[in-house]
């Protein structure tokens, strides 16, 4: 999957664009320069194209403080990492001796950039588009993030200068995403798999640089194995060859229709294993949680019986989530691995009739009592499937401002109950109907 990457000096209005191509508010929107410091990424489809669309921190190359050497980092890598380059100025503010300087350093990155003219937002404005042709990066594109005007011009430049996709591995063949911290056994589990040495495994952290694909013979199915880099917690990002590798990982989970969550048994669920977490459960993809190292377990006075309920408090919402004990270095658990992955596979694609939705709609409906809101009480229907990979279903109600949070919840454990769906999330949409409808 091709990344684009946005770059521009502070407070041009790149989280503004990020969110209008992502259709949310992902990225912090604010008038402060500098405001947005990491890289925010999203799964995006533009035009034609399915892409990871990157915001990145306002790019000032003449601050060398340590918060801007550390935004100076992160776009690097981001141009380092992405297929095209959306440039973005500011059209009020003209053309800047930042602007140029830093359109000297996307020359020489050698990937197709596009000049955008943010704030373009009346006629008087577009006089401001002359200056830019002295960057020598072609036509500018004028836009105003804000108002979501020209973005089309925007979009069909992406198509133009994006390749097409690698093929995918053929329908119903799984792809499965090993993940996880530098140095949790990702390779090595994955070589335990093979019962072969098919990537380098080394005790230093970050070997892996990229996403590595290889194709395992699972009892006479083919499963296509993804072996990542590893995620390593902010601020603790090295230079040169490793790039973070970060949007390699994130490109990997969204390929996969299964994530195995790798994590070390000495250090459970930390602040980075949450952060992959929810890049896997924002992307809707099957999961299961894999402790590794699990042979450490004695010295380390850790059991299951009490790991797991760490593991499910942390989770929170991910209670559907299976936990497996492995270590690759001596086999233990490695065999329960692709049996895992296969079920939460298999669940990902079941689909339930609407017959048997609507009569476990009746009983949680009978079980627990509408919730009102502002003098109106919520009505429900009927419900549907209306989608799989993952399962969505589609409730009609009189009003889905009336669907409180915590009776969305209800409503999904209630389908868990009757119906399963390990390891995979299930998206639940309400739309409006009346009665008579």
């Amino acid at each position: 999957m091709s990344i684009v990457a946005i770059v521009g000096r502070p407070n041009v209005g790149k989280s503004t664009l990020f969110n209008k191509f992502v259709g949310r508010r992902m990225a912090i929107v604010s008038d402060t320069p500098g405001t947005t410091r990491d890289r925010v990424a999203a799964q995006v489809t533009i035009g034609d194209k399915g892409l990871i669309l990157v915001d990145t921190g306002g790019l000032d190359l003449g601050q060398e403080d340590e918060i801007h050497l550390g935004v100076t980092g992160q776009v690097k890598t981001a141009l380092a990492e992405a297929s095209a380059i959306l440039f973005l100025v500011d059209g009020r503010d003209g053309l800047t001796a930042s602007d140029e300087e830093l359109a000297d350093l996307l020359r020489v990155s050698d990937k197709p950039v596009s000049l955008i003219v943010n704030k373009i937002d009346n006629s008087r404005r577009e006089a401001s588009l002359q200056d830019f042709y002295r960057l020598g990066m072609g036509d500018p594109t004028p836009i105003s993030a804000y108002h979501g005007k020209g973005l089309d011009r925007v979009t069909r430049w992406i198509d133009a200068n994006l390749d097409a996709p690698e093929p995918e591995p053929p329908s119903g063949v799984m792809k499965v995403a090993i993940v996880g911290r530098p140095n949790v056994g990702k390779s090595m589990l994955l070589n335990a798999l093979f019962g072969q040495d098919r990537v380098i495994v080394s005790e230093t952290p970050g070997t892996t640089r990229d996403a590595i694909d290889t194709v395992l013979d699972y009892e006479g199915e083919s499963v296509a194995l993804i072996d990542t880099a590893g995620v390593r917690r902010r601020g603790k990002i090295g230079h040169g060859i490793e790039k973070y590798s970060v949007l390699r990982t994130m490109e990997a989970i969204y390929r996969a229709d299964v994530v195995l969550l790798v994590v070390d048994a000495s250090e459970l669920m930390t602040a980075q294993d949450m952060h992959i977490w929810g890049y896997a459960k924002d992307a809707y993809r099957g999961m299961a949680l894999v402790v590794n190292k699990w042979d450490l377990a004695p010295e380390l006075g850790l059991g299951m019986e009490t790991v797991q309920p760490h593991i499910q408090e942390r989770l929170r919402a991910g209670e559907y989530v299976p936990v497996l004990y492995t270590s690759a270095k001596d086999g233990q658990g490695v065999s329960e691995l692709m049996p895992a992955a296969l079920n939460i596979f298999r669940e990902r694609g079941k689909t339930v009739a609407t017959s048997a939705l609507n009569r476990m709609l009746t009983r949680a409906v009978t079980a627990s009592p509408l919730p009102r809101a502002r003098g109106r009480r919520l009505k429900l229907f009927y419900v549907t499937q209306t989608g799989a990979h993952p399962p969505v279903f589609t409730f009609f109600v009189n009003d889905p401002a009336l669907v409180h949070f915590s009776y969305q919840r209800f409503l999904e454990n209630r389908l868990r109950d009757e119906f399963g769906f390990e390891g995979t999330p299930v998206q639940l949409k309400f739309q409006r109907r009346s009665r008579s409808e």
